[in-house]
């Protein structure tokens, strides 16, 4: 699992027929302190996310089938929207 922050989505109308209804969305990963990285990647989306929100992403490929409920081809899905994150004492806060 990493925490990302939501950049961006994608429409595409050609795709696999394992994909047909499922949305897809740009991350940007976050570092330890917060800041995001630069390192995009391209994620379904099992949560409901939209652009700027904070997300819990699932990286194992095995964990999508499940949250998309049936065989997909995927190697990470939003499987969460976070409301905070406690560090080492510190709460920072996505709300």
């Amino acid at each position: 699992m990493r925490v990302a922050q939501v950049v961006g989505n994608i429409v595409s109308t050609v795709k696999d027929p394992s994909h047909a209804g499922q949305k897809l969305m740009i991350v940007d990963f976050l570092d330890g302190a917060g800041r995001r990285t630069g390192e995009n990647a391209v994620v379904f989306d099992a949560a409901q996310a939209g652009v700027g929100d904070v997300v819990l992403v699932s990286t194992d490929g095995g964990a999508s089938a499940i949250f998309l409920g049936k065989h997909v081809i995927a190697d990470m899905t939003i499987c969460g929207i976070l409301d905070s994150i406690c560090l080492d004492g510190e709460i920072k806060s996505y709300f």
